[in-house]
């Protein structure tokens, strides 16, 4: 008998390799290994290794060459009490010389209306980019959302190689929520989160014990990547990992390079497996969900066997920054028909599976043009599939009960608390001196706008809701431009994006060492912007007849913010806790790479009162 099964393996193995189609749900959730630093009120230092490994992405697949955090995809889940002031050494143990685990190539695009090519396994006939076959391990590891200096934070410029170690502190002196660590290589983070460089980070604190929430086995990790897979020269399936992307321009004019679009793979993992499976009890059970992905956003929907929507089961608790006020229910109907999830954002979940006993629940990307479950290839879904719950049939009656409130520390912020604005635009495709690329500019106010010719590069007008118009000129469009905000510790500010790009274009803006609330989304008729001309050749107008509620799962504290085209979101947070140089950008890793970085720098306020007077930036507001 086992004879014959081993054969039935292999031939659906073979078959697999040969055709690029897996089977969804065949193989156990991995739950990443615990990392507790000892409790106490001294330092505790904590080493924490990168190494070369081998992993089994799928049982129908050969074993994969990545990189991870102690030798594991994803790395070990951190986890401190509040106040747990911790050293960790990032040490680069990746021998000199290391096969770099990525094969990187860019084809060409299709026809529109035809399924985009990273639907698809396989590098097409495209020789691989020698330059990143190239690439050593050069790694920074961010640990994104924490609240720790500017030189613990892992600045992109500050990579280490083999044998190196990059010391961080972390004082962990923050509310109980779920932070990832990550690499920040710069120019190079795609790559190498792509080899497996992240993990997840988890603050415990009392307030959060009060609640009894659901622990140990019942409480579950869920990071979330897409990846593509390489295949032989039969066509065969090889496990190596591709990045592969769609070239829209072959030589812009301006630079003489390529352009590209961000990646987007086929399979979606979870804990580092293709389409896995979970076995619960028929209980209450909390999912630590991020997307880690480089640029996908998964519009996410738990499914029955029938591919309908289970609504009632699932309640998002927390966000980015920990504990939201209230549960928000997420029915996948109403304002919540999916559970929208982008590039570094995270979701503290909790799901009832009660009523769900010997049950079989899918969770699943929704494409654009097609129901919940079903394949939608023209918008880049090929597989739906993410992860499978089996519900067993008998569990112990489990007594815990949803809370009607679960923060009650959470203080909201509004537009009446004292704060600074900045402005800060997201270009759209074609923007002169862009490259081809999508740039951040930064905005300073002109304050007497006859001394400027408009339309001219740089230059944005701008009509508000209350139908004034304002005029901008950019000071920054580039990481390696002067410095251009310089903020006080323990200061508030508000920072409005305003994304030129038409949708579908999102940009999920993440700005480090702060926590933020969302004030508010604004729709704006883009079309006075002239890509050619890098200016407005008719104000940017506020859109009255458009209007952008919050989601019930934003109002809370978040450090990643989508941007969706034609719209401006405001955001508000306080800078405090640590002082020194820090970034804001992207969390599409391409876009980050290609450009969509700046720096920004904290002080104290004492000291800021010697500053030169230069790099303050920003503007008088009024923009919402």
């Amino acid at each position: 008998m086992t004879d014959i099964i081993e054969r039935i393996t292999d031939h659906i193995t073979e078959e697999a390799l040969a055709t690029g189609e897996l089977a969804p749900y065949v193989t156990p959730l991995p739950v990443p290994p615990v990392l507790r630093p000892e409790s106490g009120d001294v330092l505790r230092e904590t080493e924490i290794a990168l190494r070369p490994t081998w992993v089994r992405l799928h049982p129908q697949l050969p074993p994969t060459l990545m990189w991870g955090y102690e030798g594991q995809v994803p790395g070990p889940t951190i986890e401190v009490r509040r106040g747990q002031r911790v050293r960790i050494a990032w040490t680069n143990r990746i021998p000199k010389g290391s096969e770099y685990p990525v094969t990187a190539v860019e084809v060409p695009v299709r026809a529109p209306g035809t399924a985009p090519a990273t639907t698809e396994p396989g590098r097409e006939g495209v020789e691989p980019d020698k330059n990143v076959a190239a690439l050593p391990a050069w790694s920074v590891t961010h640990l994104h959302g924490a609240q720790t200096g500017g030189g613990n934070d892992g600045w992109a410029d500050n990579a280490v190689s083999s044998g190196d170690a990059q010391l961080a502190e972390y004082p962990n002196d923050h509310q109980a929520v779920q932070w990832w660590y990550h690499d920040h290589a710069m120019n190079i983070t795609r790559w190498n989160v792509h080899t497996g460089l992240y993990g997840t980070y988890l603050v415990r604190d009392d307030e959060e014990d009060a609640l009894h929430l659901p622990r140990g086995e019942r409480e579950i990790p869920l990071l979330l990547a897409d990846r593509n897979l390489d295949t032989d020269e039969d066509g065969r399936l090889n496990g190596r990992l591709l990045h592969k992307t769609v070239r829209i321009v072959d030589e812009h004019p301006e630079t003489g390079k390529p352009v590209s679009l961000p990646f987007s793979g086929p399979y979606a993992t979870v804990n580092g497996r293709i389409w896995p499976y979970a076995d619960v009890d028929a209980a209450w059970y909390r999912f630590r969900l991020v997307n880690a992905s480089n640029a996908r956003i998964y519009n996410l929907v738990l499914v029955d066997e029938d591919n309908n929507p289970v609504p009632g089961v699932v309640h998002q608790i927390g966000s980015d920054g920990g504990l939201l006020p209230r549960p928000v229910p997420i029915d996948f109907t109403g304002d919540l028909p999916v559970l929208s999830a982008a590039p570094a954002e995270r979701f503290d979940l909790l799901v009832d599976f009660r009523a769900l006993a010997g049950r079989t629940l899918r969770l699943v990307n929704k494409g654009r043009g097609q129901a919940p479950g079903v394949p939608d290839p023209v918008n880049d879904v090929r597989y739906p599939e993410v992860m499978e719950f089996r519900v067993r049939d008998h569990c112990e009656e489990d007594t815990f009960e949803l809370p009607e409130v679960l923060s009650g520390s959470f203080r909201p912020l509004t537009h009446d608390t004292g704060h600074g604005h900045r402005l800060i635009v997201l270009t759209a495709p074609g923007t002169k001196g862009g490259g081809g690329h999508l740039e951040i500019w930064e905005m300073t106010e002109v304050k007497d706008p006859g001394e400027i010719q408009v339309p001219t590069d740089g230059v944005i007008q701008l009509t508000g809701e209350d139908g004034t118009t304002r005029t901008y000129r950019r000071t920054a469009r580039a990481f390696n431009d002067a410095l251009g905000f310089t903020i006080a510790e323990g200061s508030h500010e508000q920072w409005s994006f305003l994304n030129l790009a038409p949708p579908p274009v999102v940009h999920p803006m993440h700005i480090h060492l702060a926590d933020f609330q969302l004030l508010g989304r604004d729709a704006y008729d883009v079309s006075g912007f002239d890509p050619a001309i890098g200016g407005t050749v008719k104000p940017i107008r506020f859109n009255p007849d458009t209007r952008v509620p919050l989601a019930p799962n934003e109002r809370g504290h978040k450090d990643v913010f989508q941007v969706p085209g034609n719209q401006m979101l405001r955001v508000m947070g306080r800078f405090d806790g640590a002082y020194g140089r820090f970034m804001y950008h992207c969390h599409l890793l391409e876009h980050e790479d290609m450009g969509m970085m700046r720096p920004f720098v904290v002080l104290p306020e004492e000291a800021l009162k010697f500053d030169h007077g230069t790099g303050h930036g920003g503007h008088d507001g009024h923009t919402g």
